[in-house]
């Protein structure tokens, strides 16, 4: 199938995203991809990539070994592969498939996901299908992210999650029914004085009972303009 809507947006460092009207990214994907920390020697595994933006994110910044960029949906899985023709990178490995289904060759070092928020039959819905399923749970649930993650995770190997703060409940439980212990949380704020709008938290499989929770992260200053941690991860303060 050929589509009509392709843009690009660059990234820095020569790669460019390829993005549709249905599937763009936020400013989500840097939280996660910056609270992953992924390591020059991990295989990754990004579920729910969409666009591919996580994926992307991480071997800009980091270069590990290998990602798998898991994709139900077939639009935004094509996009992924145009965007990693037209950036030249064969270290990112698309998929299209359901991670239910889903098993790596080998044990994997750290996976993410940016999944659904909203528990299906719940909001309002878009009038685009493809929205719909990136945005309620509709074909994956964080149930199912959990038990995929334990499928193919290593011991010791680690979950990074991003969501809502209603829903930290539902990602504790099911990381913990799972074998994954939650060992970070940080909270998201639009700035110091609003209430979290996300949660990045972070599960170990085979880990201890002991969670760490991190300073807040604030998106603005009081001034109104970006946060010097949100310059950082934008990388719009000269660093790499």
């Amino acid at each position: 199938m050929e589509y009509t809507d392709f843009t690009f947006e660059s990234l820095g460092d020569g790669i460019e995203i390829c993005i549709s009207d249905e599937h763009r990214f936020g400013t989500d994907a840097f939280l996660l991809a910056d609270f992953a920390q992924a390591r020059h020697k991990d295989v990754c595994a990004d579920f729910c990539t969409g666009s591919g933006i996580i994926a992307l994110l991480l071997h800009k910044n980091y270069k590990p070994k290998l990602t798998y960029a898991l994709e139900i949906q077939e639009k935004a899985h094509e996009q992924l592969k145009v965007s990693l023709k037209k950036s030249e990178i064969d270290d990112i490995v698309p998929v299209l498939g359901d991670l239910k289904d889903w098993r790596a060759d080998k044990p994997i070092d750290l996976i993410t996901c940016n999944p659904p928020y909203k528990i299906n039959n719940t909001g309002e819905k878009n009038d685009s299908e493809a929205v719909s399923i990136a945005r309620h749970e509709m074909l994956c649930t964080v149930e199912d992210v959990c038990k995929a993650a334990k499928k193919n995770l290593r011991y010791g190997g680690r979950l990074c999650i991003c969501n809502r703060p209603e829903r930290l409940c539902d990602i504790m439980t099911a990381m913990r029914s799972n074998g994954i212990e939650p060992k970070r949380l940080r909270t998201v704020h639009k700035n110091p004085d609003c209430a979290p709008w996300l949660i990045l938290v972070e599960g170990r499989m085979g880990g201890n009972n002991f969670i760490q929770i991190e300073k807040p992260l604030y998106v603005r200053s009081a001034d109104g303009g970006l946060s010097p941690e949100m310059n950082r991860i934008y990388h719009l303060d000269g660093t790499n």
